[in-house]
């Protein structure tokens, strides 16, 4: 695996709604983490609208347990995890093997 994406931590709604909208094509080692206040499906689901690029979307819960993964598509209307997740992180599309669905994760502040 590559080294970890330095992914910006996103938690107010405003932050969360705008997500990669209307912006530039992340690069290998960039990333979003959408912060949520508790697992849910429907909270941490996301939408690809004005996102011209794709994505490889990891639902992980308030365990760290990676609970579903997915290439989302560009321009897409919408994408809710299989399982219920609080956090949702989004790098390039590339990376969608770092992690495995069941896999236990961290995040360091760097």
């Amino acid at each position: 695996m590559s080294d970890p994406p330095r992914a910006a931590w996103c938690e107010s709604f405003l932050c969360r709604l705008r997500g990669l909208t209307f912006r530039r094509p992340i690069t290998l080692d960039e990333g979003l983490l959408l912060v949520f206040g508790r697992d849910s499906r429907v909270d941490s689901s996301i939408h690809m609208l004005g996102v011209s690029f794709d994505l490889a979307v990891f639902w992980i819960n308030s365990e760290m347990r990676v609970v579903d993964k997915v290439v989302a598509g560009a321009w897409k209307p919408a994408y809710f995890p299989k399982s219920p997740a609080r956090y949702v992180l989004e790098v390039h599309a590339s990376r969608i093997n770092d992690f495995e669905i069941g896999q236990t994760v961290q995040f360091q502040d760097a």
